[in-house]
């Protein structure tokens, strides 16, 4: 068995598989598990999803909201302890990969078409 087996081997047993299949595009609720003191709480962060990069292990999602006029990302490891659940709220219909075009636009100029052909 080579080193590359053994690794995909390790990473395998890390990778969750209730995962909704998630496109560039799309509105999603994130559930972020935070500790404050001794207590956990999942806190929901929802945005639209403009990026994703890499597979498997290391695959990430680059969500963003704007929050009080403010545009916010957050870049999440899917596959990372972290993370409770994502949920789809709306599937998006765009044409490109990468979404970054958003960041320069206000308001209803970042609203983008929903896709009606894809299920939640």
């Amino acid at each position: 068995m080579n080193a590359e087996q053994i690794i995909n081997e390790i990473e395998a047993e890390h990778l969750k598989n209730d995962l909704p299949t998630i496109h560039v595009g799309d509105t999603i609720r994130v559930g972020v598990r935070i500790r404050e003191g001794g207590k956990e709480r999942i806190q929901p962060y929802e945005g639209t999803v403009i990026a994703m990069r890499n597979g498997g292990i290391n695959e990430t999602i680059t969500v963003r909201k704007t929050f009080q006029g403010v545009g916010v990302e957050r870049v999440f490891l899917v596959h990372s302890p972290r993370i409770a659940n994502i949920q789809i709220v709306r599937r998006g219909k765009v044409r490109r990969a990468k979404l970054y075009y958003l960041r320069d636009r206000i308001g209803k100029a970042t609203r983008i078409r929903q896709r009606f052909d894809r299920p939640l």
